[in-house]
């Protein structure tokens, strides 16, 4: 079987690469033909994890950490992309040329990429709101482990794109008390759109009894923190009902700083920590992306007006810097590939 493609193909693309803390620059990089099994896309957005990508941008972390043995430079920022592909390699059945894809891939103009690492996006759904579709992965891991059942009641604490995503997965599970907490109140809007039944606009340790009275009295019984700020975690375990579950879904750079309290053992709480790699056969990016891409489509994952700032890529020195300057005015940054 020959490779097939829509045009001829480009021999040159473009990537943002990071060479070192707070470096940031496009450069040109040759694009590689698909082989047997691979696909070449040309991408039309991506989306910048603002949680991970600013903590490896800024080296947020603490030495011998995860972080520490992933980033090293030069380093390639990114894994939320959409784009149509151009070029299929033989013996590829799953997609074919000019279909919409997302993948888990860097921020490129260009990616090439096995045929079995693409998911085909439904029509009705815009490019800006399915490249939400890999913090949505990360966040189903969270609401999984959650087990939440109907008439369920959590709280999420911090409402930046993590704490978004997992807002909509409890809606999606028939959780009825939602409760969303957060210092920004500019963020609320998104978390209300999103299903949220009550919005706490405080820092999480002045919420309790905010937290009380949005529940009927009650602590929730599933609490996720979604922050990744480190010093979250010991509130956090006061926040849950007794025999409830504390997830840990927002991956911070400074684990060492997480702190047990009493009430793990005294109320009897369930800690699980939730990642992007925890998939299995039956739950990977496959088909957690198509439950997510169905949900959306079908109107029950709400994602409208989820982007706050959008970039060409030769201005991604000012992308990174925003969300330094004015992270309380950032929800979903992307990058437009197609201009």
């Amino acid at each position: 079987m020959s490779l097939s493609m829509s045009t001829t193909l480009p021999q040159t693309g473009q990537r943002l690469v990071f060479l070192g803390k707070q470096q940031v620059k496009l450069e040109n990089f040759e694009i590689q033909p698909p082989k047997k099994g691979e696909v070449l896309v040309q991408t039309h957005k991506t989306l910048m994890s603002t949680g991970t990508e600013n903590i490896v941008y800024n080296r947020l972390f603490d030495p011998g950490t995860h972080w520490d043995n992933w980033v090293k430079y030069p380093f390639y920022p990114g894994y939320l992309s959409v784009g149509n592909v151009i070029a299929v390699g033989p013996d590829v059945t799953n997609v074919k040329v000019n279909d919409r894809v997302a993948s888990r891939t860097s921020h490129a103009s260009h990616v090439t990429l096995p045929a079995s690492d693409v998911f085909p996006i439904p029509d009705g759904l815009s490019d800006e709101n399915a490249v939400w579709f890999g913090l949505a992965k990360i966040t189903w891991h969270g609401a999984h482990v959650a087990n939440y059942h109907l008439g369920d009641s959590v709280l999420i604490i911090g409402t930046g794109p993590i704490g978004q995503m997992s807002i909509r997965w409890a809606r999606a599970a028939g959780a009825t008390s939602i409760i969303a907490v957060d210092a920004v109140p500019n963020r609320m809007k998104y978390a209300q759109a999103g299903g949220a039944t009550a919005t706490i606009t405080a820092h999480i340790g002045e919420a309790h009894h905010a937290i009380l009275a949005a529940n009927h009295g009650d602590l929730p019984r599933v609490v996720i923190d979604s922050t990744g700020n480190a010093a979250v975690f010991s509130t956090a375990l006061t926040l849950a009902a007794r025999f409830g579950t504390v997830v840990i879904l927002g991956d911070t750079g400074t684990p060492a700083n997480q702190h047990l309290t009493s009430d793990v053992i005294m109320r009897g709480l369930h800690i699980v920590g939730a990642h992007d790699g925890h998939g299995t056969a039956e739950w990977n990016t496959a088909t957690i992306s198509n439950l997510f891409f169905n949900l959306a489509v079908s109107g029950r994952f709400h994602l409208d007006g989820l982007n706050s700032h959008t970039f060409t890529p030769d201005k991604c020195a000012e992308a990174y810097a925003t969300p330094n300057r004015d992270r309380a005015n950032t929800m979903g940054i992307i990058f437009d590939w197609s201009k």
